[in-house]
């Protein structure tokens, strides 16, 4: 079956909180987190792993009001026995679900098959429950980034990960000594930016690792905006505000922006127009619409 979900409110920042953790969870909530990932893999115990399914799901209905909020699940590996249980959360209706340690968009594809009838049977909204890969994080991955393009409508955004990448090939570390990531990981982060944009669905940046270096993290969130990521992952309630700044433009963007397509918009029919000194062609006025496009969403949201 295919359906045709309506759009997703893009997302700043994704903090990941432990499903098995009231504490967390109700911090969590707290946050002015674009989206929460409740989560069932990395940071849940295999013992604990059913009790957060549980505690998930009930997260789920208790919450159904999802206006200030996205609720997102990641699950186990789909090629896990866990995976298949972890899919009793389908029944509160999160707006979608993380999928880690992908090795092509076909993994994508199989879980929009299962959410297909899981959907029907607990009588939720056709297509409404959205899948994002870690499609960075198995060494086969980085030979498949351009298969996501057109795979499932129920694809909202594509993301990466360097910790699990690096284990499975067996590096020590993936960092270079001054700091910055090694050159399969900056390799990884590229290929997801570009397979996101293919596929016209939102980057979502990695991690910053060290939540208690605040200034490496602005520094890390302004780059990733810079190369074209449109939100990042967060591990810890104290990155959610920095995240958020750091992916919101500007008001210095923002009147630069405006400026540009009033000048163009006074000008029709001409490519190239100056402006203080610089030449501005289409794509700058494609830039200018598309910063002035996300402050609106981020406004309405």
């Amino acid at each position: 079956m295919n359906f045709a979900p309506s759009p997703i409110r893009p997302a700043r920042s994704f903090l990941f909180v432990p499903a098995d953790s009231e504490k967390k969870l109700l911090k969590g909530a707290g946050t002015a987190a674009d989206a929460l990932i409740l989560d069932l893999e990395d940071a849940v115990a295999p013992s604990r792993t059913h009790i957060a399914r549980g505690m998930a799901l009930e997260y789920l209905r208790a919450h159904a009001d999802r206006s200030k909020q996205q609720l997102w699940v990641r699950i186990n590996p789909l090629d896990t026995q866990a995976a298949l249980l972890d899919l009793v959360v389908t029944a509160g209706a999160p707006d979608g679900l993380m999928l880690p340690k992908t090795r092509s968009a076909a993994e994508v594809v199989r879980l929009s098959n299962f959410l297909d009838a899981l959907e029907v049977r607990e009588g939720v909204a056709q297509g409404s429950i959205r899948i994002m890969p870690v499609a960075t994080e198995t060494p086969q991955s980085l030979f498949t980034l351009g298969s996501y393009e057109g795979c499932s409508a129920r694809l909202a955004g594509v993301t990466w990960g360097a910790e699990d990448i690096a284990a499975a090939l067996g590096a020590s570390t993936n960092r270079r000594p001054d700091g910055e990531y090694d050159t399969v990981y900056q390799l990884a982060g590229a290929l997801c930016l570009t397979a996101a944009h293919a596929a016209s669905v939102q980057p979502i940046d990695t991690i910053w690792t060290d939540f208690k270096d605040d200034a490496g993290l602005l520094r890390d969130s302004q780059r990733g905006r810079q190369r074209g990521f449109t939100g990042k992952m967060a591990i810890h309630p104290g990155q959610v505000d920095i995240i958020n700044a750091a992916f919101s433009p500007s008001a210095e963007e923002l009147a630069w922006s405006r400026r540009v397509v009033e000048l163009f918009e006074s000008n029709p029919g001409m490519g190239t127009i100056g402006l203080e000194g610089k030449m501005l062609d289409m794509p700058h006025l494609k830039q200018a619409q598309r910063v002035l496009a996300l402050a609106a969403r981020f406004a309405s949201s």
